[in-house]
């Protein structure tokens, strides 16, 4: 007679199982990439210390991370700051950005107007308009704001144009053979003919959405982890310095992955992804 408690023990078994194939099916793609950051930092680590580093130029890592055990509180802080400026000015050139470069693919007379306005605009350092916006709207969250939403603004809408304006004839006419409405083509063929332009577009302006908060925060910031660098700088406290660029990286790359996590689930048919992520394709 079966046991009841094998029973219930069984799927519990296969659930650990799956959860061990799962891990180290993540190790061996991720190995390469783990070994290489832990020797960079242990490089750095010795070198500061042969090398005698003062600590104002160059702290060593372990001198970093405890800096950012002590200070985690007010590094923390800050981080809900930028945090927010980031998200709120990605999501917006997101919601502004997508639907935009769908209307000029589709339109020839705003490829020839707004497309290169854009490209134009896209070439000039954003860097530039940050003291006009804090003379436009002062010091406060908006000027942040909209300099994070132009960084990541661009790179979605010319990517997203590219996507559009991408699809080859071949797929136009077998579309139109099988008597496939607008709508229908637009769902079944276009959008998913751009999303790998999107995405391309949408990695972009994750890894510049910090870099864009950053640079408005040192232009005219009382607060945010660009801020807490200017200061740390002005007293030579590289450590603390560091320990907040190191908060920035980790905001960055989670930005990043959720990203690559939403390509993952939206276009899993895409060569892109069948491919390893470190980009050599095995036999």
């Amino acid at each position: 007679m079966t046991n009841p408690n094998q029973i219930m023990a069984a799927p519990k078994e296969k659930t650990l199982k799956n959860y061990g194939e799962k891990a180290y099916a993540w190790w061996m793609e991720s190995r390469v990439t783990i070994i290489a950051v832990i020797f960079f930092f242990l490089v750095w680590e010795l070198s500061v210390r042969i090398f005698d580093i003062k600590q104002y130029i160059l702290p060593a890592p372990s001198v970093v991370f405890e800096q950012f055990y002590r200070k985690f509180k007010i590094i923390w802080e800050y981080t809900l700051v930028t945090g927010v400026e980031t998200l709120v000015g990605f999501g917006l050139s997101v919601v502004f950005g997508i639907p935009l470069s769908m209307i000029i693919g589709f339109s020839g007379f705003l490829r020839k107007t707004l497309y290169p306005a854009a490209v134009t605009l896209e070439m000039i350092p954003k860097i530039a308009f940050a003291p006009l916006f804090v003379v436009w709207f002062g010091f406060g969250f908006v000027p942040k704001m909209v300099i994070v939403f132009l960084v990541c603004f661009f790179p979605i809408l010319l990517n997203g144009i590219l996507g559009f304006t991408s699809l080859s004839q071949e797929l136009r006419y077998f579309s139109r053979s099988t008597g496939a409405d607008a709508i229908t083509t637009f769902f079944k063929i276009r959008l998913p003919a751009a999303l790998p332009e999107l995405f391309v577009g949408l990695k972009g302006a994750a890894t510049n959405a910090t870099v864009g908060a950053v640079i408005a925060e040192w232009i005219g910031g009382d607060a945010g982890l660009g801020y807490y660098i200017q200061m740390a700088s002005g007293d030579l406290r590289m450590d603390i310095a560091f320990a907040v660029i190191f908060m920035l990286a980790l905001m960055g790359l989670g930005l990043f992955y959720l990203v690559i996590l939403v390509e993952r689930k939206m276009i899993p048919w895409h060569v892109s992804q069948r491919a390893p992520v470190h980009g050599i394709i095995e036999n």
